[in-house]
């Protein structure tokens, strides 16, 4: 397969990376590994992507094997780099200065979901989805099987607070 570019989608790509590039500083905390992120990643995705997940080194691990899988110019050195950044300032429990705190209305599950999700991403994930209830039921055993510390009376607790919340 042919990856040859005309001038103009060279041209776009360039300009691109270039942007992305330049808001590295604003968007992705300093740290070995950031520069690499800004320019790999962004080739594909807007930088701020990584604001609302909250993964651990095994999960970035994923990740960035998926993306290399699917295109990701990035040596195995690299790659190494981009996880350990990556784990390290948007890993679980790690707070972003600059994250917009969700005011999650009044309920019985409120600081529950605001203490177990927020673990892992941001709270905007929550906000602006819209599920129906088995959808939710589904998207929070997903995170109890991704290691989310929920019981399953709190998983419950969670995915009717969530529904009647942000449901359908």
């Amino acid at each position: 397969m042919s990856r040859g570019l005309d001038a103009a989608s060279l041209l776009a790509s360039l300009l691109y990376t270039t942007c992305a590039f330049a808001q590295a500083p604003d968007v992705l905390p300093p740290g070995e590994g950031r520069d690499i992120v800004a320019v790999a990643c962004s080739q594909c995705h807007p930088i701020t992507i990584f604001k609302s997940l909250r993964e651990s080194d095994q999960g970035w691990r994923q990740h960035i094997n998926k993306m290399v899988l699917r295109g990701a110019q990035l040596t195995s050195a690299e790659a190494d780099l981009v996880v350990d950044y990556l784990s390290t300032v948007f890993g679980p429990g790690v707070s972003l200065p600059s994250a917009a705190k969700i005011d999650l209305p009044p309920g019985a599950a409120k600081e529950l979901v605001d203490t177990r999700c927020s673990i892992c991403h941001d709270l905007t994930r929550v906000s602006s989805a819209r599920r129906s209830r088995d959808e939710w039921k589904g998207t929070v055993a997903r995170m109890v099987f991704y290691g989310a510390p929920i019981t399953p009376d709190e998983q419950e607790s969670i995915v009717g607070y969530i529904q009647n919340n942000f449901g359908r």
